[in-house]
């Protein structure tokens, strides 16, 4: 552990100059208690063991046709292709994510702040929270690239400077999840312990990194002993499905070789205890587009 130039404790060191051990995270997965959300105890323990949980029919088969149809008028929008916001496949130059949508989007805005969604990630989280990003992603049929293994929280630690894991991911499904068309993989359990990773952070690092990331990934061997313990599970189902999952879990997901296209909208909340202070890792912060920098809380 050192102590930053902020005052801040680093309790998570990454982005270190030779491999390092990975270790137990200090800090726990679940920070609220039944009473404090929809979640009952087991659901609760089931994500404190596993670091995620799975809610089916979180949306409504018309809820899912309504928000399917914001994200083809996104991706389809020629202004919004300009906007810095938007990133595109390296390959194929088509969109591949639209950034800090739930404020180019009032439908998502209203998303954010419904109770079937603000409610949970306050009772994970144990307080107020605040959008720390927001998403949507497509990952179209035969050419969808996907995402290596990775901890979200590992690049949130070391480039937008979030002191703790104490932010969970919601991932909602807008089209089928299949085993063969790029699903989420997770590493159950993987969420206790952290990975430091080897190299150092390049300057505007994100403007490559959305695309294909190469800094800030665990090695093969780190991989290897982590599937060796936890194993892997994949995110399946229909749409209207939500994954959440801690922002500290190994996850990654494959190419979508199929005709089969896999969309999904991304938020993620982080508690207002655990505001970002300066990078750990990087010489400045990423855009607050990526990694928000305004701790208001949401509310209903």
């Amino acid at each position: 552990m050192t102590i930053m130039e902020t005052g801040v404790e680093d309790s998570y060191p990454t982005r270190v100059t030779a491999n390092t051990e990975p270790f137990d995270r200090p800090d726990p997965t679940v920070w609220g208690g039944e009473n404090d959300g929809p979640g009952d105890a087991a659901t609760l323990a089931s994500h404190d063991a596993k670091g995620y949980h799975i809610v089916e029919g979180l949306l409504s088969p018309a809820e899912v046709q309504g928000y399917w149809q914001e994200l083809v008028r996104l991706s389809s929008d020629e202004e919004l292709k300009a906007d810095e916001r938007v990133i595109t496949e390296k390959a194929t130059g088509s969109v591949r994510s639209i950034f800090e949508v739930h404020k180019i989007s009032e439908l998502i805005a209203e998303l954010v702040r419904d109770p079937r969604v603000l409610d949970r990630a306050r009772q994970i989280l144990g307080s107020e929270v605040y959008v720390h990003q927001s998403r949507v992603n497509y990952m179209p049929g035969f050419k969808g690239t996907g995402f290596y293994w990775h901890s979200d929280f590992e690049t949130w630690h070391a480039e937008d400077g979030m002191p703790k894991p104490r932010a969970v991911s919601c991932s909602i499904a807008l089209t089928d999840n299949y085993p063969f068309n790029g699903g989420l993989m997770v590493m159950p359990g993987s969420q206790r312990t952290f990975v430091p990773c080897v190299g150092e952070t390049p300057d505007d690092y994100y403007k490559s990194s959305l695309k294909e990331q190469e800094i800030g990934v665990p090695s093969e061997n780190d991989i290897t002993k982590l599937a060796a313990e936890y194993g892997i599970d994949q995110f399946t189902g229909p749409a209207g499905s939500a994954l959440w999952f801690d922002s500290n879990i190994m996850h990654g997901s494959g190419n979508n070789i199929t005709p089969y296209p896999r969309s999904n909208i991304f938020l993620v909340f982080n508690s207002v205890d655990n505001a970002l202070v300066e990078p750990f890792a990087a010489a400045k912060p990423r855009p607050t587009f990526i990694g928000s920098r305004d701790f208001t809380p949401v509310t209903r």
